[in-house]
């Protein structure tokens, strides 16, 4: 979601000029990246963006590492063009990410955006695309660490009862019952081929009209319910779809890259196999479905981030 586009419902991150720092666990607060540091030895700074899902997975991170003994606290920065630089200076020690979102931005970083756009590194297969990106990333003192199932994708949906009228499962459907597409998305839809140029290239779905509305935005997704649009552009993690009687559609030729959730860490500071393992036991369990349902709970019922973590590390006895 390439940056295909910017991450998730109410993941949508703020300007880069505009930096949010907030600390979640333990003190340093209003304190600069500078002014705090990275986390020290038995000290780790987990980094979130500025969307619900990241950070649920900062403090799943956090809590799993502080179970684990190390004093955690979670920093929040507004976007990736912030937090990936503090990576990199180990001012910030441990990230959750998307495998393909992120090996396409440091594919722009170090070869250039147009050399990245003509040349993409990733694709989507999982084990290609951690391959590229672990390529990228270990030059700069970054250490990707093992990619689960659970991912966030850019996809379409529509209404179930316009799923049911067509016969329609996948994207593939869309096109071959030869339906006019009416698309809720965000204006760079257009230009973008994992979007209308890829519906239309890959699937020969006819868009008729793009209704920039934004990704995934209750705005877009009450305009395919009410039926002024017919499908919309939404993420695979969104936790609203039920609300709005939506239905996701298969991407079953491929279009998105693989967006499979992943811990980054700073290899100086926070590369070690103890850490790596304490990790990879929440890779390992967390799926699509559970990442839905920790994003329901946070964006719909409101609940607060650290308090889903816990729920859910120990209901999958991850912690004590």
């Amino acid at each position: 979601m390439f940056e295909q586009f910017t991450r998730g419902g109410g993941r949508r991150a703020a300007p880069a000029a505009v930096v949010a720092l907030v600390v979640v666990l333990g003190g340093c607060a209003g304190q600069s990246l500078e002014e705090s540091g990275g986390g020290g030895e038995g000290s780790l700074v987990v980094g979130s963006a500025g969307f619900s899902e990241s950070e649920i997975m900062a403090q799943l991170y956090a809590q799993l590492l502080s179970d684990a003994g190390y004093s955690t606290r979670v920093q929040r920065l507004a976007n990736r063009e912030l937090y990936e630089p503090a990576l990199e200076k180990g001012e910030i020690d441990v990230v959750p990410e998307y495998a393909a979102t992120l090996a396409e931005f440091l594919n722009a970083k170090v070869n250039g955006a147009e050399a990245a756009e003509k040349k993409p590194v990733a694709s989507a297969d999982p084990d290609a695309t951690v391959k590229a990106l672990a390529k990228l990333a270990e030059p700069r003192g970054i250490s990707v660490l093992a990619a689960g199932d659970a991912v966030n994708q850019n996809a379409f949906a529509v209404t179930e009862d316009f799923a049911k009228k067509h016969g329609l499962k996948t994207l593939t459907d869309v096109g071959e019952k030869g339906l006019k597409i009416k698309l809720a998305a965000g204006d760079e839809c257009a230009e973008r081929p994992f979007c209308q140029p890829g519906l239309e290239s890959r699937y020969d779905i006819d868009v008729t009209r793009l209704d920039p509305k934004g990704v995934g935005s209750v705005q877009a997704k009450q305009s395919v319910q009410n039926g002024n649009n017919n499908m919309v552009l939404t993420t695979t993690t969104d936790a609203s779809m039920e609300e709005f009687d939506l239905v996701l559609l298969e991407d079953d030729k491929d279009l998105q890259n693989a967006d499979n959730v992943l811990p980054v860490v700073n290899t100086k500071d926070a590369g070690d196999r103890r850490i790596t393992d304490t990790l990879d036991k929440l890779t390992r369990v967390l799926t699509t479905e559970d990442l839905i349902e920790l994003n329901r709970k946070v964006d719909s019922e409101r609940q607060k981030p650290d308090d889903v973590a816990e729920e859910y590390l120990k209901s999958k006895g991850l912690v004590g």
